[in-house]
């Protein structure tokens, strides 16, 4: 197949929303859809249940949470379909954001009894700066809930979205009875018996037909029949280059769990949904079209199998193709490196691919010379925008639980930390640790997973901190010997040995600037 058609079968997207919205469910759906599993799995997974796909770590099966972005893909009506299910909980919200670097759209969804949560307002926010396009996807209709067009209101003033929907309810929670796809004309109706395989709906093309009011009943067909003529006067038709400019946001409704709606989402999305994207670099804007690799790294992942301690640089491919064993510039570090066992990926089950296109996500076993954000070409120098390290906002010291076993700890955060679940800073006066995270939940995997993956143990003291900014250096030697002499206790070296200062309070950074006006601080390691 020409390169060109492999750029045109892609779509790459994430799945965004809070917690507990349905966000895996929803990617366990897709996937049964696309025929890459026969039975999807349960997020609260038991012995009976099978686990989702996309949590296969432990302490995703545990908590019932996801801590990390997992990367699927499936071939769904000749469509190479790439998902990244993200983590939706806040304290895991930095892996979101760099995942969102890489996809071309993102599926939002909100659950019909809590509407529009805070997690979910900051996630959007960052879509709509960088203009990706959004669907919404509304779920758990199975359940009692808000109505349809409150809903639709809240969406549109908490998140800022112009919505039109493509599917609409009939009925919600006990009194469901089905969906009404206006993007393709058709009613399929609900069946609460077969939830974990695929059930057929029954087709109507036109809802004015009265074998409707049979099947339904008469007072919900014309509860439809209101609601679809409302739609029609108050929500813009569907456009797709205003959807694809992100300025129109399309809005299905379904359950998930029931795997109710997610085929007409699905069929849709791969209709409307963008091909892989020019990405901006420093340098210039890369076309996906253009026949040079060119690729980056949003994610690494330490040992996604723990027995064999790997360790995988997920890049996402921005254009040319990715060939085995053909050496690619690793722009950072000036050398050419060959890879014989590149990954596609089916949440942790891999397999060796020859050739990837853009728009892929392919993993690369990694002995460390990956950091998130690094550039992979043939050669051009390009360094792409928008992958930074956010300061943390809680910190604690490190201290090794097993005097024996300090070798390992100092491994395992090393690793840990080049995945970006949390940042290692170094004192200079005494060269204690301290790790920084976005989020208070971060400790207790880092401490779960140093345990069961590196067998060192670690305990953590408070330290009382603010904020980490990163210190640009200044032409004004006095002064800044005279910063650092003055701060020596609150200045530490992160991972990538830049210098830190750290502050506890606004206050401080604000005194500090003013004191040594030459002496900038930045809150993200990102900053020329």
């Amino acid at each position: 197949m020409a390169f060109i058609d492999e750029i045109k079968r892609r779509r790459t997207f994430g799945i965004i929303s809070h917690p507990d919205a349905g966000k895996t469910t929803l990617t366990e759906k897709l996937l049964l859809f696309g025929g890459a599993i026969s039975e999807a799995g349960a997020v609260k997974n038991n012995k009976v249940k099978k686990g989702a796909t996309s949590d296969f770590m432990e302490i995703e099966r545990q908590r019932g949470i996801s801590v990390a972005t997992s990367v699927l893909a499936f071939i769904y009506k000749d469509r190479k379909i790439n998902i990244l299910d993200t983590p939706g909980h806040k304290d895991f919200a930095e892996d979101t954001f760099r995942t969102l670097t890489a996809v071309d759209s993102v599926i939002v969804v909100i659950d019909v009894a809590k509407g529009v949560e805070p997690q979910t307002e900051k996630l959007v926010e960052v879509c709509r700066m960088r203009k990706i396009p959004i669907i919404v996807f509304i779920n758990k209709l199975d359940r009692e809930g808000k109505d349809a067009f409150d809903l639709l209101d809240e969406v549109e003033q908490k998140l800022g979205l112009t919505t039109t929907p493509l599917s609409f309810p009939i009925g919600m929670g006990y009194d469901f009875k089905g969906i009404y796809n206006i993007w393709e004309k058709k009613i399929n109706l609900f069946d609460g018996d077969k939830k974990q395989k695929i059930s057929k709906g029954v087709e109507f093309t036109d809802i004015n037909v009265p074998e409707l009011d049979q099947l339904i009943g008469e007072k919900a067909a014309n509860t439809l029949r209101e609601d679809i003529e409302m739609v029609e006067g108050v929500y813009p038709p569907f456009d797709q280059q205003d959807y694809l400019n992100g300025d129109l946001q399309p809005v299905f409704f379904g359950s998930a769990l029931n795997n109710f709606g997610v085929k007409e989402l699905l069929d849709c999305f791969i209709e409307i949904a963008p091909t892989p994207q020019p990405k901006e670099a420093e340098e210039r804007i890369i076309d996906s079209k253009e026949n040079k690799l060119t690729g980056f790294v949003f994610k690494i992942h330490a040992n996604m199998d723990p027995k064999h301690r790997d360790r995988l640089a997920f890049i996402k491919i921005v254009s040319g193709t990715f060939k085995r064993n053909v050496p690619y510039l690793h722009v950072r570090n000036g050398k050419k490196m060959k890879f014989s066992s590149p990954n596609a990926f089916f949440a942790e089950k891999k397999e060796i691919v020859d050739e990837s296109f853009p728009g892929d996500i392919v993993g690369l076993h990694d002995t460390g010379n990956f950091k998130i954000g690094d550039t992979l070409t043939e050669g051009e120098i390009i360094n792409f925008k928008g992958i930074p390290s956010f300061s943390p906002e809680h910190f604690r010291y490190v201290n090794n639980a097993d005097p024996l076993k300090s070798k390992q700890l100092y491994k395992g955060l090393d690793q840990l930390m080049d995945e970006g679940v949390a940042q290692l800073f170094t004192l200079e006066l005494n060269g204690r640790k301290v790790i920084g995270t976005v989020g208070a939940l971060q400790y207790e995997v880092i401490q779960y997973r140093l345990e069961h993956e590196y067998g060192a143990k670690c305990t953590y003291e408070n330290l009382n901190m603010h904020k980490v900014c990163w210190v640009q250096p200044t032409n004004n030697k006095e002064e800044f010997a005279e910063f650092k002499r003055v701060k020596q206790r609150y200045l530490a070296k992160d991972k990538q040995g830049q210098l830190v200062f750290l502050a506890d309070s606004a206050f401080t950074i604000q005194m500090t600037q003013d004191k040594y006006p030459s002496v900038k601080l930045h809150f993200t390691s990102e900053f020329k």
